[in-house]
């Protein structure tokens, strides 16, 4: 019972009962600790609003403040770096599927020469690859970029992309382009909150003049952003949770950096037991005149300097250690590390504290947290790919007279990425564990032949040409380059058949 509880049961033990009554009343059905404003969270007031609601007033000054990270933390950069080489890494191949052998070369030959920057970039200036990594290095930043899909006559076909950044996205238009539509954020809504067209703002070469913004319809606009709520409509900076701890170990490294280099100056001051000057007439002032100044002199080695009467030499000599500075940075990283989704050493390139299993393991909760990006990614790489060979077949660059008939477009739109391989930490155990997968059938030689970045078909080729070389030397290469178990595994297979 507290105090006020005491003076009330002096003069009414009745009201102070049902005070004390109501108050346990009250406990007994606050059922959540974090939901209650007790002392912990007095100060934790919070509210809820739609993402847009949520995001609108932030997003801006995270960009801005993610932005500068970037151009100044060399964590923040090592956070980025991670994801594009998990996320993209060495690029992808194309696999064309449409179930014509020949085409699918002709495919293939023709996306590798589109995807060279004179060809698929509208400035000339990046090729695909380069413009997909640009593109995850801006999500990381940003939150999204977009793809605008654009329509010149030059280059080997008239379909070329056009990056845009987010804050590009003219805010500051209200009235949508068709009418009973909607406008936030710079991007024009129908009532069920589909993307119908984007305004984008337009710079002069100067780049600080705005004119007129531009209308883009949807059909020609990727937008490159993960999307987490259902009434989230536009992008946040991915590093939003983490860019405060990133800033807070910059501001404590400066700190000790400052430190350190105060703690290696040396210093030495003159202590006079004689003033400088005289006083009165009593000619200390002319004994003064011939005193030696130190001001503007130097320490040298081996300096050999002799001081006026009476002054004594005091060295400063600043001492001490800096704070222990590795394992609270250590903390900090894996706690942003921890944030992103990545582990410590991913992003710190530190493996001192990692062994075989525990790096393998590290690897593949990576691989997990990067495979949701890469199949976001992979959505954008999809459109843009259909949109080259709708393209190429109009432009007459792939000969498709059955393209255009009832259900056949699907079939020659079919197609699949194979990404660069990545070198394991073991070769050996990698190489025998797939060995181990394909002779007991949880893996076929599709499927390792795409994890190794290659196309099966063309591995299966080159193996042909080696092996019937070798025969026409008189060399069995057979059982070296298939393995006997394999072998065995493929004749048994034969006999069943």
């Amino acid at each position: 019972m507290g105090f006020i509880d005491s003076i009330v049961a002096k003069f009414s033990p009745k009201a102070a009962y049902e005070r004390e009554a109501y108050r346990r009343a009250y406990d007994w059905l606050r059922n959540y600790d974090a939901g209650d404003y007790d002392r912990p969270n007095q100060n934790w007031r919070v509210d809820n609003q739609s993402a847009e609601l949520t995001d609108r007033y932030s997003r801006m000054n995270v960009l801005a403040r993610a932005r500068d990270l970037e151009r100044n933390s060399d964590i923040m950069n090592s956070v980025i770096g991670a994801f594009e080489r998990n996320i993209i890494g060495g690029g992808y191949s194309l696999q064309a599927q449409t179930g014509e052998p020949e085409l699918n070369k002709t495919i293939e030959k023709a996306w590798k020469k589109w995807c060279k920057k004179r060809n698929c970039d509208v400035t000339g200036t990046q090729s695909l690859s380069q413009m997909l990594r640009m593109a995850v290095h801006r999500k990381k930043v940003d939150g999204g970029i977009l793809f605008v899909k654009r329509y010149t006559p030059d280059g080997y076909l008239p379909f070329k992309l056009q990056m845009v950044e987010v804050d590009e996205l003219d805010s500051d238009t209200m009235v949508p382009h068709n009418s009973g539509n909607k406008v936030v954020g710079g991007i024009e809504y129908n009532k069920w909150n589909k993307p119908v067209g984007y305004f984008i703002r337009q710079y002069d070469l100067d780049g600080f003049t705005i004119t007129e913004p531009i209308w883009i319809k949807a059909d020609d606009v990727i937008f490159y952003f993960s999307k987490k709520r259902p009434s989230q409509i536009r992008e946040m900076s991915d590093m939003a949770p983490t860019i405060t701890r990133i800033r807070d170990v910059n501001e404590f490294m400066m700190s000790i950096s400052v430190k350190q280099r105060i703690e290696a100056c040396l210093s030495v001051f003159i202590k006079k037991s004689i003033p400088t000057g005289g006083i009165g007439r009593s000619g200390a002032g002319a004994a003064s005149a011939e005193r030696t100044s130190y001001d503007g002199k130097m320490l040298s080695p081996g300096m050999i300097k002799e001081l006026n009467a009476g002054d004594e030499v005091q060295v400063v000599n600043p001492s001490g250690q800096a704070a222990d500075a590795t394992s609270f940075t250590k903390l900090q990283q894996r706690l942003i590390g921890a944030g992103q989704g990545i582990s410590y050493e991913a992003m710190s390139r530190d493996m001192s504290e990692s062994n075989y299993s525990s790096a393998r393991q590290g690897i593949i909760e990576d691989d997990l947290t990067c495979s949701a990006e890469r199949e976001l990614l992979a959505e954008v790489m999809d459109e843009i790919y259909e949109t080259f060979v709708i393209s190429a077949v109009l432009a007459g660059k792939l000969d498709i007279p059955k393209f255009w008939d009832e259900g056949e477009k699907e079939r020659y739109l079919s197609h699949g990425w194979i990404k660069a391989p990545k070198p394991w930490i073991d070769p050996v155990k990698e190489s025998t564990a797939n060995r181990t997968a394909l002779e007991t059938g949880q893996k076929t030689f599709k499927e390792i032949a795409g994890e190794n970045g290659k196309d099966w078909r063309q591995q299966l080729d080159d193996m042909a040409e080696v092996i019937e070389y070798a025969s026409k030397l008189g060399i069995d290469l057979t059982s070296i380059l298939f393995g006997q178990k394999t072998l065995e595994v493929i004749e048994q297979g034969e006999q069943q058949e």
